[in-house]
């Protein structure tokens, strides 16, 4: 493997790395890495930090081995399935409290499920995890529930979200963010364009996306940046408006699966995609195996899944490489399973 001398650009977001014998430059502005990268300089080799300093959150979102679906409506099961095979998934241990609606995150070694049934809860299990509870960490700033997830390299956020009793409550636009590297709060930095709850979350390596929501039903999307705390702008349409959608990421789109429109009230199997390079409007690329809401999202290196909700217990599954329809793969431990948060590693 070649080795790299490191160096900072002219002042501005860009790094030089020369190959070890002086032949090649390349000039980055970003750089996406998923495995062992040794730089050294001619002096002495550059802290392991440089990288994760230099560029914070380019950690990928997608997950290589499993999908976990954790907690829901009267449940703390924490469910894992494979994302090498069609499967049903498994039991490997339980949230600290059961929780419907959560919002889901992921770092390279942890899960977190945030928030839900209105409660200010950041639970913490290692994806290892076998047997066993998960580890309450800290809280978000307000405590709610049907909340969006996001993940950076190195933080969760949590997006929107029901605040209060349904009878007064319209949503939330509040963007919490919380750090990996320790156990702490929440802090609130920044705000959504609208007040919304029963959002979808996606997140590319820069930054983060919350879509669709209300009520009434909205077809926003919103995009918010991981590099600095700021409110969010909104950046494009889901192709029709609803609510309680499960949100996936590749590594160039972002994704809303299923939902309900209201009103009238009415279930929908719609497949959304927008890309994360521009700014613009999805389209609708297919269709789940079976209409649902308040299912959860999880996201391969290849594949988007969605999971629970009033499709009992279903994973379906949708490539990423083309636009197609999902195919039911497989069920989550109970039949039933009603607002779960969506992690994968």
């Amino acid at each position: 493997m070649a080795k790299y001398n490191i160096r900072q650009g002219d002042g501005s977001n860009k790094a030089i790395l020369t190959d070890s014998d002086g032949t090649r430059d390349l000039i980055a502005e970003s750089l996406t890495h998923t495995g062992t990268f040794t730089a050294r300089n001619t002096i002495s080799s550059l802290p392991s930090s440089y990288f994760t300093n230099y560029f914070p959150d380019a950690t990928p979102i997608q997950g290589s081995t499993s999908g976990y679906a954790s907690g829901g409506y009267n449940k703390t099961t924490i469910n894992k399935f494979p994302f090498s095979s069609d499967t049903n998934a498994s039991n490997v241990g339980d949230l600290t409290t059961d929780r419907e609606g959560a919002a889901g995150q992921s770092s390279t070694s942890h899960g977190y499920s945030s928030g839900g049934s209105i409660e200010t809860t950041i639970d913490k299990f290692p994806f290892s995890i076998s047997s066993g509870t998960a580890t309450d960490v800290g809280d978000l700033t307000v405590g709610r529930k049907h909340n969006a997830g996001q993940s950076s390299g190195n933080h969760g956020y949590t997006s929107a979200g029901q605040d209060t009793p349904p009878a007064a409550d319209t949503g939330s636009d509040i963007i919490d963010k919380f750090t990996f590297s320790s156990d702490a709060n929440a802090s609130d930095v920044g705000d959504l364009t609208q007040v919304r709850k029963n959002v979808a979350g996606q997140s590319s390596t820069v930054s983060g996306y919350t879509s669709g929501g209300g009520p009434p039903s909205r077809n926003t999307v919103d995009k918010f940046p991981f590099s600095s705390d700021a409110n969010a702008t909104d950046v494009g349409n889901l192709s029709q408006a609803r609510l309680s959608g499960a949100g996936q990421s590749s590594d160039a789109n972002g994704y809303t699966a299923g939902s309900y429109v209201s009103p009238p009230y009415s279930l929908v199997l719609t497949i959304d995609k927008f890309p994360f390079s521009t700014d613009g409007n999805a389209t609708d690329v297919g269709d789940l195996s079976a209409t649902r809401q308040q299912s959860t999202g999880q996201s391969s290196t290849t594949h988007g899944y969605t999971s629970g909700g009033s499709s009992p217990g279903a994973i379906d599954k949708f490539p990423f490489s083309s636009d197609a329809n999902a195919t039911d793969v497989g069920n989550l431990v109970s039949s039933s399973v009603y607002g779960p948060s969506g992690q994968q590693v």
